[in-house]
């Protein structure tokens, strides 16, 4: 008995083992399949990820200097799109049906964000969504957190009416509409 024991937990830990292989080389393989130039593109448009869930990249105005000292324009918005990591939207993507409050993590710190409705809420997501392919490499790679597009998304919200509550925002910055866009709680 104790032979079948051995024979059924070396079988299981091998199948174990094997799926875990399977897995890590079909990451890397599609990190590697990405030229150098796209990795690169890919990299930079991640500094604009939010998480809620999913990845969330909030590309709000593709001509805005935020976005395009980065790197980031219509055009390699384009070549990411040929690539089937993102799907570009002109007219924009709208996530819908949130309550009074929901949360969204930049950076891995959230950012609570109150709604002036108590139900039937919406959040502009701009003109960007990753396809399944590019959210499992948005995951992959280490962004670098960008705190100018962080206050930048946030002076934008506070714009449309919403309440918001982080612990991010830079107290030495001297914009102003930042400094009354949200509390900052320690």
């Amino acid at each position: 008995m104790g032979n079948l024991w051995t024979a059924f937990a070396q079988f299981f830990s091998s199948r174990t083992v094997y799926s875990r292989e399977n897995d890590s080389k079909a990451d890397e393989f599609d990190l590697s399949a990405l030229q150098p130039d796209d990795r690169l593109i890919f990299e930079a448009l991640c500094q604009f990820v939010w998480i809620q869930g999913d990845p969330l990249p909030l590309i709000f105005d593709v001509q805005s200097e935020i976005y395009t000292q980065q790197g980031i324009t219509r055009s390699t918005l384009t070549r990411l799109e040929k690539l089937d990591l993102i799907v570009f939207e002109k007219s924009g993507f709208v996530k819908k049906g949130y309550g009074k409050h929901t949360r969204l993590f930049y950076g891995g710190k959230p950012t609570k964000i109150g709604f002036q409705a108590d139900a039937g809420n919406y959040l502009d997501l701009g003109h960007v969504l990753l396809t399944e392919r590019g959210k499992k490499l948005a995951l992959a790679i280490k962004a670098t957190r960008n705190q100018s597009f962080y206050e930048y998304v946030i002076a934008r919200w506070y714009r449309q009416g919403l309440l918001l509550s982080s612990i991010q925002v830079d107290r030495n910055h001297k914009t102003e509409k930042i400094n009354c866009a949200c509390s900052v709680k320690e």
